[in-house]
């Protein structure tokens, strides 16, 4: 007899990435299949290579659409309702008001030929729930993940598994509440948000890399960046090497960002009192970053958060490395489904 699977899509602004996992929440494989999100060919297109990569997907693993028990798509937010996209920065404007969720299923259920559990969800919580399910194994306990790259992607998945999708779906926007800029001294930088308090995505991420960059210039007089012809994100984006090769003011903001984000877990701490932080994003990519880097910028990560955690807490909580990649979000929509489904026998 065929074994039962659970999908995963995760669409990107630029790909979309496939998994399927067994009932076990063992993933079929780890190897990542992802392809082109075609959102600039509008609503139908989006749904229809959603679908086409998952006949790939199964076609490559012997799998077929009679094994599917449930779906879970996992998306950038904010939404105007469940499974409906609001005005999304990744997304063109054509898709606000789009009901994803019922497109998807509609397509889904053609190829399965029954109705199913379709799910959708935010893709930073649905990254959560992945890293959750891996760091925590069979125990049950909370867990936040905080994953910074172009933005900070936040996520508190509870001791069941679920994240916090919060009464409107944008619970754990963490990334824009403000920063401790009396504990990093420094002023209110803006953010893509609209919000002038100073949101502490632009603090730990290359969001605001190139402010901090530029304010940090005039003390390194002859620096290569000063004189480059490229700004703002592009010059940024030259950082993570030169950290990686001891360049004294690249190592001085990645350290200041580490610090950033420690202060954040402890603010976060205070609210959600997680046994886990796991810590994901580009820059503790084993493949992009060196050893050496990743635990430097973890260890002043954990530093600065310990400092400022409850005595019971620092006994308790652990601050780790995420592990699972470019797959965390498609195997989270996966395992939301499958509990979803599971919680409807």
């Amino acid at each position: 007899m065929s074994k039962p699977i659970y999908l995963g899509t995760d669409c990107g602004a630029t790909t979309s990435k496939i998994v399927a996992l067994y009932e076990d929440g063992t993933p079929v494989s780890m190897e990542l299949l992802q392809r082109k999100t075609r959102a600039d060919e509008g609503r139908d297109a989006i749904v229809r290579g959603w679908v086409e990569a998952v006949d790939e997907y199964l076609a490559k693993h012997n799998l077929t659409w009679a094994q599917v028990k449930a779906a879970g798509l996992a998306t950038p937010g904010p939404y105007q309702a469940y499974g409906v996209f609001d005005k999304t920065a990744n997304m063109p404007a054509s898709f606000e008001g789009f009901d994803a969720l019922s497109a998807y299923k509609n397509a889904i259920q053609l190829k399965t030929g029954r109705p199913i559990t379709v799910i959708m969800g935010n893709d930073g919580n649905l990254g959560g729930v992945a890293e959750a399910a891996k760091v925590r194994g069979q125990a049950k306990c909370g867990v936040v993940m905080l994953a910074p790259g172009s933005g900070l992607g936040c996520a508190y998945v509870d001791p069941n598994g679920l994240p916090l999708d919060g009464d409107s779906f944008a619970g754990m926007e963490a990334g824009h509440m403000p920063a401790p800029l009396h504990e990093l001294d420094v002023p209110p930088i803006p953010c893509g948000c609209g919000r002038t308090w100073g949101c502490i995505e632009s603090y730990t991420t290359l969001a605001g890399l190139g402010h901090l960059l530029q304010m940090k210039l005039k003390d390194f007089p002859g620096h290569p960046l000063a004189e480059s012809p490229l700004s703002g994100k592009p010059r940024a984006m030259q950082l993570r090497d030169l950290a990686q090769k001891n360049d004294e003011l690249a190592c001085w903001l990645f350290d200041f960002q580490a610090k950033a984000l420690g202060h954040h877990c402890a603010v976060l701490a205070m609210a959600l009192d997680p046994e886990y932080f796991v810590i994901g994003g580009g820059l503790m990519d084993p493949e992009n970053t060196t050893d050496a880097f990743r635990a430097r910028y973890l260890g002043l990560v954990r530093n600065t958060a310990m400092s400022n955690f409850w005595p019971a807490q620092k006994k308790k909580i652990k601050i780790v490395p995420a592990t699972l990649g470019e797959l965390s979000q498609s195997i989270g929509a996966a395992l939301v489904a499958m509990y979803t489904d599971r919680d409807k026998k």
